[in-house]
């Protein structure tokens, strides 16, 4: 589906013509540039390449230096494939306007990574017993694991402690509130996932 990287900038909130109070995620998304263009003959299917951003040219590998500068671009900070985008050539810049107010839209990030964090804090556990049975140090114990002899394993899946956070979540059907073309600027209702100034794609 056509979509655009952009920028997490922070929260807000807005007032609904009810004047009821909306908290709303505040994204600059692009201006992105075309910088590579794949057809079915050449790549085996169809989609657009945007960058997004701007990188010093000494962070940049001579590998994308090359493919910045047959976009006639300079180096972009990241880059991300979409599909459903027609008559896009290189060189070609997707900014805000592609969304209106009223649309639905899926916002793709990276979590904030909390750490290693154990059943309680990861999982939602509510601990082990109570002081009432003798126990004074397993208020956030996981408890049992799994069975003894049969079958002498622990079973793929089960929750346990570990890292938590730090991983690629889509937030699904998010109402665009407000749109400002002029700032490169969208406020979509609700959270989406990711810390402030982390990479996002938004996707219709």
């Amino acid at each position: 589906m056509p979509g655009i990287i952009g920028k997490k900038i922070g929260m807000t909130s807005v007032f609904s013509a009810e004047g009821k109070n909306i908290p709303c995620t505040v994204i600059e998304a692009g201006p992105c540039v075309v910088t590579q263009v794949k057809t079915s003959e050449v790549d085996g299917y169809e989609a657009i390449q945007l960058g997004y951003g701007e990188r010093k040219e000494k962070r940049t590998s001579a590998a994308m230096k090359g493919h910045f500068k047959k976009a006639g671009t300079t180096p972009k900070i990241k880059t991300i494939e979409f599909k459903g985008f027609e008559d896009k050539k290189v060189g070609d810049s997707v900014d805000v306007s592609l969304f209106a107010e009223g649309e639905w839209v899926d916002v793709t990030g990276t979590s904030k990574g909390k750490g290693f964090q154990g059943v309680v804090k990861r999982h939602g556990f509510a601990g082990v017993g109570g002081q009432t049975h003798g126990q004074h140090n397993r208020l956030r114990a996981p408890g049992s694991i799994g069975a003894a002899s049969t079958p002498s394993r622990v079973m793929k899946g089960m929750r346990m402690a570990g890292q938590m956070g730090g991983v690629r979540v889509t937030t699904e059907n998010l109402e665009v509130v407000k749109v400002y073309p002029e700032k490169n600027l969208i406020v979509l209702k609700g959270s989406v996932p990711g810390a402030k100034g982390s990479i996002v794609t938004i996707n219709k």
